[in-house]
């Protein structure tokens, strides 16, 4: 079986939306995957608080009914179908959006979830949508999104030759590393590992420490790197940067020109670890794609 066989794509008809679908149709034409289309229809529950005269033409189940077929005809001309050998499934249901999408992935052994963060308006570069918060939160395999999806490359030139994978060397540190290298060497891309220590290495409040420290630190961090590399079989330029993770992470993506970049996250109990912590802030700072393992 191919190692992302199955990919999930969500459906909300919106630009950042078709861009995000145009890198799951890529990377499902790649690795040969089942690609499928889930758009979620939400319960009109406004209906509810309508006045009476408006419920005397129409019902909520109606409505639903009426909104969940119109759905499906337009998701069954969505895909541009650049790749007609792939196998696509077009799925409409009804419920909680983020919910369902959880649900969805898990019961059918979905190994990627591709979605935009659905951030809107002046201040979307500070905003992660609800629903990919709470997919971000709750979903058991990794999850491929970022910021700036409606400006996706075209299908022609979508490609990965610079990924940046950035580890807190925390537990979870190794599934990262590990799809981040895999993805690396499927298309024969440059692998950068980042790690980040915190500013208070070098100084807190007004003093600074000695440099000796840093070096230390700095070490014992790429010492742990190596041995993970060494295990994984995993090639890649060690880089370990100081200061705020969101700052720095996204500061070596855009100078390698990153076509992604690769982090942990904690789902059981929130965002763990210093790295994780800031999980949110490299989505929403990412200068292109993110996956969160």
């Amino acid at each position: 079986m191919a190692w992302l066989s199955r990919i999930l794509a969500p459906v909300a008809f919106s630009p950042s939306c078709r861009g995000a679908t145009q890198y799951a149709e890529t990377l499902s034409c790649h690795f040969h995957s089942e690609l499928i289309l889930l758009h979620v229809v939400e319960p009109p529950i406004t209906l509810y608080y309508a006045p009476p005269d408006a419920m005397a033409y129409t019902t909520a189940p109606e409505l639903t009914a009426e909104t969940l077929e119109r759905r499906k005809a337009e998701l069954k001309t969505y895909l541009r179908g650049q790749c007609p050998d792939i196998q696509v499934t077009r799925e409409v249901v009804e419920g909680d959006p983020a919910s369902e999408i959880v649900d969805y992935a898990r019961d059918h052994d979905v190994d990627l979830i591709v979605m935009a963060t659905h951030g809107y308006g002046p201040f979307r570069r500070f905003l992660l949508g609800s629903v990919t918060a709470k997919v971000l939160h709750d979903a058991g395999c990794p999850v491929w999104t970022g910021p700036h999806l409606e400006k996706a490359p075209s299908y022609e030139t979508i490609g990965f030759r610079s990924i940046v994978c950035a580890i807190d060397l925390a537990e979870g540190s190794r599934a990262v590393l590990e799809w981040a290298g895999r993805f690396a060497r499927e298309y024969g891309a440059e692998l950068a590992i980042v790690h980040v220590l915190p500013e208070s290495l070098v100084q807190w409040g007004g003093v600074y420490f000695d440099p000796e420290w840093r070096g230390q630190a700095a070490a014992a961090a790429r010492g742990q790197i190596v041995r993970l590399q060494e295990e994984l079989h995993t090639p890649g330029e060690i880089l370990i940067e100081i200061g705020e993770a969101p700052v720095e992470v996204s500061g070596v993506a855009s100078r390698r020109k990153a076509d992604l970049v690769v982090i942990g996250r904690g789902r059981q109990s929130g965002l763990l670890g210093r790295l994780r912590a800031n999980a949110y802030a490299i989505l929403r700072e990412s200068p292109c794609p993110v996956v969160t393992i």
